[in-house]
């Protein structure tokens, strides 16, 4: 993801005057987008109407957290946060999305300790992102799997939910890797509900193509991080231009975008606070 810095600073250098942060509280925009928002957690709470949802799985939830970007803006005390209201939830299952560094591949290893605490009744499943590539692939594959957490690259299982079956896919990340969806899908067998990891939201456009997967979830854009009223964001990614944040229909399938834990640099937010997002499957 490649921000103008200038765009980024002069927009967040306005808002104090253009939302009025600054006052009694002595605290200005920059001060806010930098030091308040970049930690105050958000956790959206939404129901997805699935068809053809077996009875085991009606009300089955997911806890997604995307673009976590750890070192050496995002803190690892911030991280236990966020496991720590994560598992509140009580998940039957977590998907990470991808995107778990930012500049040290080899921040992985302190990390997926953290994350392996995340306690879902089903599992913690796991995508890479492009940031993940870009550093180093191979160490945080190693980080995620000393930790014990499962990586999907391309492929995918069906999980057991009482007498009914969930199929959870991953693909590789859509910008440096090579995702590829028929592989992830070689496993999936009769007409059973597919959730399906995949970092950049933008690859909905053609996964939907096939009706077998029913829900992607994706991550990536940070939601811009910042988002001026009126305007929205200020610059958004590759492959994250059209499906930027929250909940989207495409075709038969959902996708939905999760605005991340973290920051990129400049490590500014502004309207657009770091999210835990709480699915939970229902019937169509």
């Amino acid at each position: 993801m490649k921000f103008n810095r200038r765009t980024f600073l002069k927009g967040v250098a306005g808002l104090a005057a253009t939302t009025g942060l600054t006052g009694a509280a002595g605290v200005t925009g920059y001060e806010y987008a930098t030091r308040v928002e970049t930690t105050w957690l958000s956790t959206e709470h939404l129901p997805v109407p699935i068809k053809n949802l077996p009875a085991s799985l009606e009300g089955f939830k997911i806890v997604q957290l995307s673009d976590i970007h750890l070192h050496p803006f995002t803190q690892i005390d911030f991280v236990k946060e966020v496991v720590a209201a994560a598992n509140q939830l009580q998940p039957d299952l977590v998907a990470l999305t991808g995107d778990f560094v930012l500049k040290t591949a080899g921040s992985i290893f302190e990390l997926a300790p953290a994350l392996a605490t995340l306690n879902p009744k089903y599992g913690i499943f796991a995508v890479l992102g492009n940031h993940d590539i870009w550093t180093d692939a191979r160490t945080v594959r190693a980080g995620l799997e000393e930790a014990g957490l499962p990586l999907l690259r391309n492929e995918g299982l069906a999980l057991g939910v009482g007498k009914d079956l969930l199929y959870v896919a991953g693909v590789d990340d859509g910008w440096s890797g090579r995702p590829d969806l028929a592989l992830a899908l070689d496993r999936h067998r009769g007409d059973i509900p597919t959730l399906l990891l995949a970092h950049e939201p933008d690859l909905a456009d053609r996964f939907a193509a096939d009706p077998r997967v029913s829900l992607q979830l994706s991550g990536h854009t940070h939601g811009g991080q910042v988002r001026l009223p009126g305007k929205g964001p200020l610059v958004l990614p590759r492959l994250g231009h059209k499906y930027e944040m929250g909940l989207y229909r495409v075709a038969d399938m959902w996708v939905y975008t999760n605005r991340g834990i973290g920051v990129i640099d400049p490590p500014v937010r502004f309207n657009c606070r770091p999210e835990i997002t709480e699915i939970t499957l229902v019937g169509a």
